[in-house]
């Protein structure tokens, strides 16, 4: 590893992310329990294989294998009706979140952000993946396309479908 200890190519790999990639796993297990879970293995599985790391996006690497594990887990932890489905009220909010100015602004955004969550958490699977790769996780297309193993042109036609499912949902609950 050019000299490098592993523990000095794993910080600067992988835990400038980690943040990302308990977000993820906190959306595909809806559970933020299950999720430290999940990024865990993912960080075990990135220990063992940053030596096949050959450059390029470390988070997009780390995503594509906290994804992997998140999959692994939900298979051998969940009955398989259950692995599509996230439940919103178990999503724990980020410890960065900004603070509300006053009470009533504070319930209004918390309504708002639960009403987005459902609504992204209802999404089909396929769909709901795509989204919160792309408009939370700020993947690229090409990073996407290449993590799920499908061309650019469906990773798009799958995220215009999100957003417009997502759109419609959020407008017929206001």
């Amino acid at each position: 590893m050019s000299g490098r200890s592993a523990s000095e190519r794993f910080a600067e790999v992988v835990l400038p992310h980690l943040a990302d990639a308990l977000a993820l796993a906190r959306w595909l297990t809806g559970n933020a329990n299950d999720a430290e879970d999940v990024v865990q293995d993912a960080c075990v599985k990135a220990l063992a294989g940053l030596s096949s790391y050959a450059g390029g996006s470390a988070r997009a690497w780390l995503l594509a294998i906290v994804r992997n594990a998140a999959f692994t887990w939900l298979a051998r932890n969940r009955p398989r009706e259950l692995v599509l489905v996230a439940d919103p009220a178990e999503i724990v909010p980020a410890a960065d979140e900004p603070y509300a100015e006053s009470p009533e602004a504070a319930l209004i955004e918390r309504a708002d952000q639960a009403a987005i969550e459902a609504a992204i958490a209802a999404l089909p699977h396929p769909f709901r993946e795509v989204l919160v790769l792309r408009d939370i996780n700020g993947l690229s297309y090409k990073e996407i396309a290449a993590m799920l193993a499908v061309p650019i042109g469906t990773v798009m036609s799958r995220l215009a479908r999100a957003r417009g499912l997502l759109v419609r949902s959020l407008g017929e609950a206001s």
